[in-house]
C-alpha cells in the first residue's frame, strides 16, 4: 500500500451506474434515449478533414489548475475516477469567452490487450501498441488508454449535473496514451490501484497534481467538436477536446490497471464473464454533419502553405506561430 494513503472505504454507485455495461453498449438507448442522439461521441478523427482554425489560437486555451488536496480514487465498477475538491478550472480556445470551466473528475478508459483502449480513433488506424519512447510526432497510432478530464461551466451553472445536456455546460478534454515510459504524475494513482481490486472500493489520497496529465505546456495542437459524454445518461452539448500529443505510461503501470475487477468481491460472475474491468470503451458514433476543428494544421495544408508561399522550412504549428502577434507567442 503507498504510504500517502490516508483512507480507505467503500463507495456507493449511484442507481444510473448500476443498470449498463459495455457488452451491452448498443442497448443504452433503450433505457438512455440521449444515447439514441444524433452528436454522440466518440468518433473518429480524421485529421485530413478536420478544419484549420486559427481563431482557436486567438485566445489561448488556459487551464489553471491547481493541487488537489484529499483526492478521492474510485473504482465504480466501470472505471477510474479521480473526485477532485479543489477550484481548478480552464478557459480560453474554442470555449465562450469569461467563461471558467471547473475540472470536476478524470476518468480512465483502457484495453484489456495493448491493441485497444482509446475510445476515439484517429484515421480508423490500429496500429501495435507497444512503443519505447515519447517522441515529437503527432498522435497516429491506437492508444491502449485515453484520460477524460470532465468540466462543468460553473460560470452558469451550480454543479456538473445541473450542466448536463445544457448549451456550453459540459467540456470534456481527452488525452491519449500509449504505451512507454513510467508518467511519474499517475504514481499516485496506480500506487493505490491494487488496494481497488474490486467495485465499491475507494481511496483517499492526499495529494493529486492534474496538472502533470497536460501533454504540452503551450497546449496549442488539439482537435475541437460537439458531442456527449461517452457512458450513460450520454447527454450531448459537450465541447470536446482532444490532445494531438500522447502521454506514455509504462508496461507495469497499466497493469495495475487490467488487475481492477468490475464486480463486488464475492459476487457470482455470469457464465463468460471473467469480471475484470477493461474494454471500457464505447465504439464510434457516425459523424453526422458535425465539423471536426483543429487548432493546427493537417501535413495536406504544410503543402499548400509550400505551393503557395515558397516557404520550406517547417510548417504546421511552428508557421501558426511565425504569423502570431509576438504576445502570443
Amino acid at each position: 500500500m503507498a504510504d500517502n494513503v490516508i483512507e480507505e472505504s467503500d463507495y456507493v454507485p449511484g442507481k444510473d451506474e448500476l443498470d449498463w455495461g459495455y457488452e451491452e453498449g448498443v442497448e443504452w438507448g433503450l433505457h438512455f434515449p440521449a444515447a439514441n442522439g444524433e452528436y454522440q461521441s466518440p468518433i473518429n478523427l480524421n485529421s485530413r478533414e478536420a478544419q484549420y482554425d486559427p481563431s482557436l489560437l486567438d485566445a489561448g486555451l488556459t487551464p489553471n489548475y491547481v493541487v488537489c488536496r484529499d483526492c478521492e480514487v474510485i473504482n465504480d465498477g466501470h472505471t477510474v475516477r479521480i473526485l477532485l475538491k479543489s477550484k481548478s478550472v480552464v478557459t480560453g480556445g474554442p470555449l465562450p469567452s469569461d467563461h471558467e470551466y471547473e475540472l470536476h473528475e478524470v476518468r480512465f478508459h483502457w484495453g484489456k490487450e495493448n491493441q485497444r483502449g482509446s475510445e476515439h480513433t484517429v484515421n480508423f488506424k490500429a496500429f501495435p501498441m507497444e512503443v519505447h519512447r515519447t517522441s515529437n510526432t503527432a498522435c497516429s497510432k491506437k492508444n491502449t488508454v485515453v484520460l477524460h478530464l470532465i468540466h462543468w461551466n460553473s460560470t452558469l451553472f451550480n454543479s456538473l449535473e445541473d450542466a448536463l445536456g445544457k448549451k456550453n455546460g459540459v467540456l470534456i478534454i481527452a488525452l491519449f496514451v500509449q504505451i512507454g515510459k513510467e508518467h511519474l504524475g499517475l504514481k499516485a494513482i496506480t500506487e493505490v490501484l491494487q488496494d481497488l481490486q474490486y467495485k465499491g472500493k475507494n481511496k483517499i489520497i492526499p495529494c493529486f497534481n492534474p496538472n502533470t496529465l497536460l501533454p504540452d505546456p503551450l497546449l496549442r495542437d488539439y482537435w475541437v467538436y460537439e458531442g456527449s459524454l461517452t457512458t450513460p445518461p450520454c447527454s450531448e452539448k459537450v465541447t470536446w477536446i482532444l490532445f494531438r500529443y500522447p502521454l506514455t505510461i509504462s508496461q507495469l503501470q497499466i497493469e495495475e490497471f487490467r488487475r481492477l475487477r468490475s464486480h463486488i468481491k464475492g459476487a457470482e460472475l455470469l457464465e463468460g464473464n471473467d469480471g475484470m474491468l477493461g474494454d471500457n470503451f464505447r465504439p464510434t458514433q457516425p459523424l453526422s454533419d458535425r465539423i471536426v476543428r483543429a487548432a493546427f494544421q493537417s501535413p495536406r495544408l504544410d503543402a499548400a502553405v509550400r505551393r503557395t508561399t515558397g516557404f520550406r522550412g517547417r510548417t504546421g504549428t511552428d508557421a501558426v506561430l511565425m504569423m502570431l502577434p509576438q504576445h502570443l507567442t
